[in-house]
């Protein structure tokens, strides 16, 4: 069945993205004898972000019927780059965001009205949609709007439901003294890193538990990627989404830490976007396949962090590790980090925040992050500064996603 599947997919990609085919000769591999010799996952190509700038992104403006294209934030470039999706690429994408949401709600959910507060992209013009397909009455907020704002339409709006990113959903905590006063029954997150310690902590802020937060994980290119099980305590990738991991020294970057991997993935329900290999440069832990319910599933831990030629301690650095610390002393926490000066520092947003707390943090992140405290030991970083902020505009913020590494 797999084989099928990928002899069908590498047909449909090489017809609608013509420079594959030169890169699957390039691999030995012909397009005319698949069927006979059907090539294996591993020894395709594999799609990075070079072979992606050379072909996908210096393409002339598609012009099929039907197609949507989004823009990338442009963010570590500086230029915009367009990702198509065809009518059926928008389907498929609706399909398994749908299936994710009531395989977490159930289908007797009660949920009447939602809110979506995103920034741009696919799953903010799609959200909508989805969620009247589920039968539930929806609106949006523009995330460019102040804060005060998305709390004034929280307020007037009640949603039961809120789906929103985690720098986001932080800024509306902080801009209220009684966050579960918003009467919110559960809450979606998509776009950024939310270590499981941060998700305990901010449901708790809003009168909910745990269980009551869902964290999907997906990206412009591959579209729903996974979310996580709170049955499987992983995250579990979408039906038609194969996984595998790479080595960062397969591809040209440091050793990352036990159990760590570079996420690779195949869409079989992609189209205008060639996603046979691609290299997300997301690092997950503990990846694997397993049985659950009679049916192979690829599930992870967690992802740590991103990898990429822009952050020169990228490879070593976990957000994840970073943020579920801090998030252990204490329950308010909003959280930047940056390197500067080749200094490992936090920027803390708390109520709760002392000297004694701080201490222990840098205690904690030193001497249970093995890589941070060998880095520290190694002098490649020169130690750790925590930094108590009083007010969110003192937090280091990119445009859109706020819970990165910032140097």
């Amino acid at each position: 069945m797999m084989e099928r599947k990928l002899t069908d997919q590498l047909r449909l990609i090489a017809r609608l993205h013509p420079w594959y085919e030169p890169l699957l000769r390039q691999s030995g591999i012909s397009l005319s004898k698949i069927d006979s010799s059907p090539p294996a996952l591993p020894e395709l190509p594999l799609i990075t972000a070079e072979v992606l700038d050379r072909h996908y992104y210096a393409q002339a403006e598609r012009t099929e019927s039907g197609l949507s294209a989004y823009r990338t934030s442009g963010t570590s470039t500086g230029i915009r780059k367009s990702i198509y999706y065809s009518r059926e690429d928008d389907l498929q994408y609706i399909k398994a965001k749908k299936a994710s949401y009531l395989n977490w709600l159930g289908t007797r959910h009660g949920i009447a009205r939602a809110m979506a507060d995103l920034g741009t992209g696919h799953a903010a013009s799609t959200a909508i949609a989805i969620f009247h397909e589920l039968g539930i009455a929806a609106e949006a907020i523009p995330f460019t709007a102040p804060v005060e704002e998305h709390v004034a339409r929280l307020t007037l709006y009640r949603p039961q439901l809120l789906y929103t990113m985690p720098s986001i959903l932080e800024a509306i905590a902080d801009a209220l003294p009684f966050p579960r006063s918003l009467g919110l029954r559960k809450i979606i997150l998509v776009g950024e890193l939310a270590s499981a310690e941060w998700q305990t902590n901010m449901a708790g802020r809003f009168g909910l538990d745990a269980g009551d937060v869902l964290d999907t994980y997906g990206s412009i290119e591959i579209g729903a990627i996974a979310a996580y099980s709170h049955e499987l305590g992983r995250y579990v990738l979408s039906d038609d989404v194969y996984g595998e991991t790479l080595s960062a020294e397969a591809l040209g970057y440091e050793p990352l830490g036990p159990g760590e991997g570079v996420l690779v993935l195949t869409s079989f329900s992609r189209s205008l976007f060639p996603a046979v290999r691609y290299i997300t440069y997301d690092v997950v832990r503990g990846f694997r396949a397993e049985v659950h319910q009679g049916r192979m599933i690829h599930t992870f831990a967690c992802i740590t962090k991103r990898i990429g030629p822009e952050l020169k301690h990228g490879e070593k650095i976990s957000l994840y590790d970073i943020e579920e610390v801090v998030n252990r002393h204490l329950e308010d926490a909003t959280l930047r980090v940056q390197v500067e000066s080749n200094k490992l520092k936090l920027y803390i947003k708390s109520n709760r925040l002392d000297e004694s707390v701080a201490s222990a943090i840098q205690h904690d992140i030193e001497h249970r992050i093995g890589d941070i405290g060998m880095m520290i030991r190694n002098r490649l970083l020169q130690g750790i500064e925590v930094i108590h902020v009083s007010e969110r505009d003192q937090l280091p913020a990119g445009a859109v996603k706020a819970k990165k590494l910032y140097q």
